[in-house]
């Protein structure tokens, strides 16, 4: 569909158009001076500057949040994790009190801070603009975190998440050996060719595991607790090869996840943990098929025999 100057057209398909340009989604929050807190989930974030530190959204003049966003010295810019969908409609449900049962710390000005999002970024109210039937808010970033979580997108009208494009250019890894290595190192060493076939796989199989908005070791923790009833934390060691300081912190974001549960015997998954472990299988399995598309069953299984013969070597 297509519009001229002199074609009236639509809001809701104005709409539907601007909905071709895919977001990531954010929950802004803010404490007034008397104490109301308020929280909304919006898509219009955007940066301005750099030179200051500016970045701008905006709200509808009707909402009931404005006054407090106007009176407040701090807002907060939590940009949302692909795993934060719950959180993202919560904030965006009218209701009394939205911050009941959501765990956070209070920030700057008294902003509530959310925790496990893919960025936060606490700023100064800066400038507030006239922008039709929303008000333009402008804040001047004076702290942030960068969790480095695969980011919550919308695109038309619904959520999605960030997977790489099969045709976009490859970085080069500054950790690989140079393209032109060749001879004994690369025709018949095989560690050099184990690490350089796990660093392919990787590249294209991490980013999708990462889409889930879980960190790999919380997405190695679920797969491994999947295949036992119960493991305590000496059991989950051993199984997952990783230091107790990272377990246990992969542990902590489970379980406030709700994806896994502490017993007297041990850790094991819950419903929800259940449900999301089967989502890491189907990534997984289909990054299986198509890397091993052109090889053979029968070479598939001699390839499984070969890796079970060096994982017995340590």
């Amino acid at each position: 569909m297509s519009t001229t100057p002199a074609t009236a057209f639509d809001p809701r398909v104005f709409r539907r158009a601007l909905g071709n340009f895919a977001t990531g989604v954010t929950i802004i929050t803010a404490r007034s001076t008397a104490g109301a807190q308020v929280g909304v989930t919006a898509n219009s974030f955007n940066s301005v500057s750099l030179e200051p530190p500016l970045i701008l959204w905006s709200i509808d003049k009707r909402s009931g949040s404005h006054a407090v966003f106007e009176a407040a010295s701090h807002f907060a810019v939590h940009v949302l994790a692909a795993d934060q969908i719950e959180l993202s409609n919560h904030f965006a449900r009218p209701q009394d009190d939205k911050f009941a049962g959501i765990a956070f710390e209070s920030g700057l000005g008294g902003a509530p801070l959310l925790a496990d999002c893919a960025a936060r970024f606490q700023c100064e109210c800066y400038q507030q603009l006239d922008g039709g039937d929303h008000w333009i808010l402008i804040g001047k970033v004076v702290a942030f975190d960068d969790f480095g979580r695969s980011p919550l997108l919308y695109h038309q009208g619904a959520y999605s998440m960030v997977l790489p494009h099969p045709r976009a250019p490859k970085k080069a890894d500054p950790h690989a050996a140079p393209a032109t290595m060749h001879g004994r190192l690369a025709s018949s060493n095989l560690f050099y060719l184990m690490i350089q076939a796990v660093n392919a796989y990787q590249a294209s199989y991490a980013p999708k595991q990462l889409s889930t908005g879980l960190r790999t070791s919380e997405a190695r923790m679920l797969m491994v607790l999947e295949d036992s009833a119960q493991l305590d934390l000496v059991a989950l060691q051993r199984e997952v090869a990783m230091p107790t300081r990272e377990i246990e912190e992969a542990l902590a974001n489970l379980q406030g996840k709700g994806l896994v549960a502490d017993s007297p015997a041990g850790y094991l998954l819950t419903d929800a943990g259940r449900a999301q472990t089967e989502a890491l299988w189907e990534i997984a399995r289909r990054q299986q098929d198509a890397v091993f598309a052109g090889v053979g069953a029968e070479d598939i299984e001699t390839f499984k025999k070969v890796l079970r013969v060096v994982m017995a070597a340590q």
